[in-house]
């Protein structure tokens, strides 16, 4: 049998704020949503809506391109 987590509700009140605003400054600082997801145990959506709720503008999908990946 595969070994899945169990579903993690979000939280409410200041409680969320607290944990938005921890995601927010992480994901400013560099870490993907996935990352972000992998490291708190938290679905992708989940540390997407909490990103969203606390005003976070998203960077654009893709990685950097490299010389030989340009025109």
């Amino acid at each position: 049998m595969s070994e899945t987590k169990p579903a993690r509700r979000l939280r409410q009140g200041l409680a969320r704020d607290q944990v938005a605003a921890e995601l927010r400054a992480c994901y400013e600082a560099g870490m993907s949503v996935r990352e972000l997801a992998e490291a708190t145990g938290r679905s992708y959506g989940g540390v997407h809506r909490l990103l969203t709720d606390a005003g976070v503008i998203f960077r654009s999908r893709g990685g950097v391109l490299r010389d030989s990946d340009l025109p």
